[in-house]
């Protein structure tokens, strides 16, 4: 698959394998020559050689925004998980109430079903042959639900890990659809993976397999930022942008406590370092007033990371705008941005240019 991406006016093809395909995965590799879907790389450990520089290759980036955490700083809280929690103010904290294991087999509880048949509340992706009041095990998937409190949760309307990454499959293979407007295949997908994060966060569910489906659920909210900024033409495209860059934030954030929490000695997972590179990124926004928050959260992260291929070219890319040296600026991202890189940087393209 060739994706196009658009730099200074200029077209420019990047090769990349298609991120939904759950083909092909790698789990340790030889960075400087391995590569996978962008969706499916395993959370894997990376132990750097004592006293050498770490040179990480990678064919994809990821993006982060700051609504949330504005520091940008990544707790390091090892001995107690329950902090992870993304999904915006979504469970009440209450007595410390032991973490639950769900039970429900399905992708959507079946009272929640029957409930939405009754109501006709199915999303047209849930719908049998089209009938706004049918739907089924293999279509209706869990919707988020904003405020709930621990005690009214049954485990029977959990969803289990393995059931969780069975949805998440589900819901990447709409993501092409081209039966309807992109902007109705991302809503349905925002929502949904808000409930798989919500069914994680619940049962506090911090492992390796966990970070897989936490770093599958940022690339997604990467390419909508470019997609969504692609038909800003609508009349949403504002809220929508502003409400993906947000969950992006929230996923990244978990994600980086993720990786924390796992964290054994001074390892690092193969995808770390791409990652945070998404954080520096992000503050290339014009508007963006990081510059000292960014450089406290630069101290707390492993010097793997701080060397690493992605957050040099992340980090020269800022450094070049805050100069002013737009040029330089514009030849580093035809040369040397990756796809999902490109994602992130290409909504502030023009005003880039604009202040050259």
């Amino acid at each position: 698959m060739q994706v196009r991406v658009c730099v200074a006016g200029q077209h420019i093809w990047r090769s990349v394998v298609n991120p939904f395909d759950r083909q092909g995965g790698v789990t340790r590799r030889n960075l400087s020559s391995s590569r996978s879907s962008f969706f499916t790389k395993s959370a894997t450990r990376y132990q750097p050689p004592q006293n050498c520089n770490l040179n990480i290759r990678r064919n994809s980036q990821h993006m982060d925004s700051s609504f949330n955490n504005p520091n940008g700083n990544v707790k390091d809280n090892s001995d107690n998980r329950s902090w992870i929690k993304d999904a915006a103010d979504v469970i009440d904290e209450e007595n410390n109430l032991p973490s639950l294991v769900g039970t429900c087999p399905f992708m959507c509880p079946v009272e929640e079903r029957l409930q939405r048949e009754r109501l006709r509340d199915l999303a047209t992706f849930e719908r049998l042959d089209g009938n706004p009041g049918k739907s089924s095990s293999n279509l209706a998937v869990k919707k988020f639900c904003r405020t709930i409190s621990t005690r009214e949760i049954q485990v029977s309307d959990v969803r289990p890990l393995s059931v969780l990454e069975g949805t998440l499959n589900h819901l990447f293979n709409l993501f092409h659809s081209s039966d309807h407007p992109f902007e109705v295949v991302h809503d349905f997908i925002f929502d949904r993976t808000r409930s798989i994060r919500q069914d994680l966060s619940m049962q506090n569910i911090s492992n390796n397999r966990a970070i897989t489906m936490y770093e599958r659920m940022v690339k997604f909210h990467i390419i909508s930022h470019q997609k969504l900024h692609r038909s800003s033409s609508s009349p949403n495209a504002s809220s929508l942008l502003y409400l993906n860059l947000e969950q992006l934030t929230k996923s990244l954030m978990t994600l980086f406590n993720l990786y924390e929490t796992n964290r054994i000695s001074h390892s690092i997972y193969d995808n770390e370092p791409e990652f945070c590179s998404f954080y520096v990124l992000l503050q290339i926004h014009p508007d963006s007033k990081q510059g000292e928050p960014l450089s406290l959260w630069f101290r707390n992260l492993p010097s793997a990371i701080m060397k690493s291929k992605q957050m040099c070219f992340a980090r020269n890319l800022l450094r070049y705008f805050r100069l002013g040296n737009y040029k330089r600026f514009m030849y580093m991202m035809k040369s040397e941005a990756s796809c999902l890189q490109c994602c992130i940087v290409e909504p502030y393209i023009n005003e880039v240019r604009a202040l050259a």
